[in-house]
């Protein structure tokens, strides 16, 4: 019998689907790493910094200096959320990932052979802090792209499921340098822990930054670059058109965004100071409980990224937020038991709520964007997010503890946190619909021609 010369669809789709599991794999381990790195820096910021890089100040004080210079790394990301989207927009999103990842190791590797204040003085605290301007203006870089990487590539109908993937880099990333301080602190004392053991996390990056670049050194140019690229439709200035075209989407989009770093830097940086200076938890009973939030986050991201390409972003991101206010007392509440099993579950209640709020909202920002200048929009909303809520969470929250001794002031901070965020959301429109392949319009706009002209 003849054989029919027409191929079987799977030779199609197959290929395809195996290209876009190689982008989210390698999308996934690259923020992980950067994430990694970053937060790696906030929980030695919590447990060690402010004895070996500013041992000449008070406790309370030295954790605030500790913490400042972990805020520092927040403004040099706006900083390079301009400078790589700036390239990310001209040159591609694949050169900058690649560049944003090596920096973001070198910076990570060196602070891990960095001298103490007993031996050089001043200069470490200094040191630490152009370290961490470093890894900052490398993670507004990173971000943006590994973003783009995945919903340039994505089906329309799946773009918040695979944007949401890069947002596992987080809890994986924080899971990551939590477990490695766990067992450094479970299996040395702390005099070695703080002489050298600490360093041991910030050396061993440099093994997951190799995997990473191996990993991206293999991934394609994104298709809305290309035909951009193809079009010669690039933006001369990709900041000024941003700015000009798209400023309310920036603003908004940032406010509406704040809520998650005020949350998860809650859960990372200073519920590790307050349960332990306050409730007498010790460093591997805080870090546990950090463990399993991020590993329920793990899970939970995807979900309410898949959940986002059913009944639309808007939806579920105000679900989280609604939720991140509805137990922002309660997790103070289990807390102040002083149980390891009540602070694990809050824990674990205001990490699913931080979830349903940031899974879909990469792809939410990203989609409020045009091709020309979307890799500049989408970081600097996000970074200018990070300015806003992420960086004072941790001097904020520390100071207001001080001034009250009470959780329920942090508890009122994170709730007009996401206050303004939903506010904020509500203002913008769904972009579930949107048309990201769209050159010289607004992906909203594309998509309402679109309907239009079909209708």
């Amino acid at each position: 019998m003849p054989q029919s010369s027409v191929a079987p669809p799977a030779t199609t789709s197959g290929p395809k689907i195996d290209k876009m599991r190689k982008i989210a794999v390698a999308s996934v381990i690259g923020t992980t790493v950067e994430w990694y790195d970053l937060f790696l820096f906030a929980t030695a910021s919590a447990l060690v910094f402010n004895k070996i890089f500013f041992p000449s100040f008070d406790a309370l004080v030295g954790t605030m200096l500790a913490f400042g210079t972990f805020a520092a790394a927040y403004v040099a990301r706006m900083a390079g959320a301009a400078l790589f989207g700036h390239f990310g927009d001209r040159m591609g999103r694949k050169s900058m990932l690649l560049t944003s990842l090596l920096t973001m190791g070198a910076a990570t590797f060196a602070i891990g052979l960095l001298p103490d204040y007993a031996t050089i003085g001043i200069a470490a605290p200094i040191l630490l802090l152009v370290l961490r301007v470093i890894q900052g203006l490398a993670l507004g870089g990173e971000w943006g792209g590994a973003v783009l990487m995945v919903v340039e590539h994505s089906p329309k109908d799946k773009r918040g499921f695979y944007g949401s993937l890069v947002q596992v880099g987080v809890p994986g990333g924080t899971l990551i340098a939590n477990l490695v301080f766990l067992i450094i602190a479970g299996i040395m004392p702390e005099e070695a822990l703080l002489a050298w053991g600490w360093r041991i996390p910030f050396l061993a990056s440099v093994i997951l930054v190799a995997v990473g670049l191996y990993i991206r050194l293999t991934l394609e140019e994104t298709p809305s670059f290309q035909a951009v690229k193809d079009a010669g439709a690039k933006a001369k200035m990709p900041l000024a058109e941003l700015l000009r075209k798209y400023w309310k989407q920036v603003l908004l989009g940032a406010l509406a965004t704040i809520s998650t770093g005020t949350a998860f830097n809650i859960l990372v940086a200073f519920g590790l100071t307050y349960g332990k200076t306050k409730l007498g938890f010790s460093t591997n009973d805080m870090l546990i409980a950090v463990l399993a939030a991020c590993a329920v986050g793990i899970i939970m991201l995807p979900v309410f990224g898949k959940l986002s390409d059913k009944f639309g972003r808007k939806p579920i991101i105000v679900g989280g937020i609604i939720a991140e206010i509805v137990v922002a007392f309660p997790l103070f509440w289990l807390m102040d038991t002083r149980s390891l099993a009540g602070v694990v579950f809050g824990y674990i209640l205001l990490m699913t709520a931080f979830c349903a709020n940031y899974g879909p909202i990469a792809t939410f920002l990203a989609e409020l964007f045009g091709s020309r200048v979307r890799y500049s929009g989408l970081s600097v909303a996000y970074m200018l997010a990070g300015l806003l809520g992420s960086a004072i969470t941790p001097v904020v929250t520390t100071a207001l503890l001080n001034a009250t001794g009470q959780g329920s002031s942090v508890a009122w901070f994170m709730i007009g946190s996401a206050a303004v965020s939903l506010v904020a959301l509500l203002l913008l429109t769904e972009t579930l619909r949107s048309n990201i392949d769209a050159i010289h319009e607004a992906p909203a706009e594309a998509a309402d021609r679109d309907e239009l002209s079909r209708a």
